[in-house]
């Protein structure tokens, strides 16, 4: 490998050279300079590193201190990143390098392009209608297995020395509307947490881990029966009335499926759409000449 000599001065600060840069950007380039940048603050071989290439990168909100430091660790890394580029051009299939870069190049701008034409497509799974999605669900029902237990009911955290403590009691046991927006009354006033998801499937684990009791592994034993739980523990009682239960392996309720359904025909769609998009671009491109095959394809 071929000895590698620079004209870099060690020792000097970045600021030092920031302050020389600048004053060499006022007075402009000099004698045999004048092909150098007059703002230039290092050459490595025939690439050279600009104080205005330097302040691009320098984060606002820096120090004094914490800008020289930045400074000068910045121009040791591209001096040296330079160096080894050079050093190892005797070692390494550069044309190799040139073609890999550029095939990367181009794989770059055609993921933005494609990302700028896909912005007026959907982002999200409102285009999808119910009854289709439905019918998904209808084709594929075997794909939609319940990992974990889901639950639909009533929880409540409430401080024991509530002054409403036994109408909540009441009132969370009951299944009359009108009881339950006088229970919404009720604990607006003193309960610390309140979930009513009697309308919702949820999994039993967000249920679970809200109260100090020990279900065991089979939380069936206790709540698919349907009796309310009460636990009171450090000056708080818990209350809880499950009213629908559903155990792991179980078919999973549309509502639960829906949204892995839109995510599955949204991704679908996408696929289309560059798929289509792709076809365009080269059906526009051989028409105009752009592209031309010389065999069969």
């Amino acid at each position: 490998m071929k000895e590698l000599r620079h004209p870099v001065r060690r020792g000097i600060s970045a600021s030092v050279i920031i302050a020389a840069a600048a004053i060499l950007l006022a007075g402009g380039c000099r004698g045999g300079d004048a092909v150098m940048p007059s703002d230039a603050l290092v050459r490595a071989g025939k690439s050279v590193l600009t104080r205005g290439e330097l302040l691009k990168e320098l984060p606002g909100g820096l120090s004094p201190e914490d800008s020289t430091k930045f400074a000068r660790s910045y121009i040791s890394t591209w001096v040296n990143a330079h160096l080894l580029s050079e050093a190892s051009h005797d070692d390494i299939d550069m044309a190799e390098i040139d073609r890999l870069t550029d095939a990367y190049r181009r794989e770059l701008i055609m993921n933005a392009y494609r990302r700028k034409m896909a912005e007026g497509a959907p982002d999200n799974g409102n285009i999808f209608r119910r009854d289709s999605l439905e019918a998904y669900f209808e084709a594929n029902k075997g794909d939609f297995r319940l990992r974990r237990p889901v639950v639909k009911g009533i929880y409540i955290k409430v401080a024991e020395d509530a002054d409403n403590l036994k109408t909540i009691r009441r009132l969370y046991k009951s299944d009359k509307p009108e009881d339950i927006d006088r229970l919404e009354k009720a604990v607006y006033r003193n309960a610390v947490h309140y979930d009513y998801f009697r309308d919702r499937w949820i999994d039993w684990d967000q249920v679970e881990v809200r109260i100090p009791y020990d279900f065991g592994t089979n939380p069936a034993t206790v709540v698919a029966s349907g009796r309310p739980l009460e636990v009171s523990k450090d000056g708080f009682v818990y209350l809880l009335k499950i009213s629908e239960y559903l155990p792991a392996g179980s078919q999973m309720p549309f509502e639960v499926a829906e949204p892995v359904i839109r995510e599955r025909l949204l991704a679908r769609y996408r696929r289309r759409f560059d798929s289509e998009l792709r076809a365009d671009i080269l059906e526009k491109a051989i028409e105009d000449g752009t592209v031309e095959y010389f065999v069969e394809h």
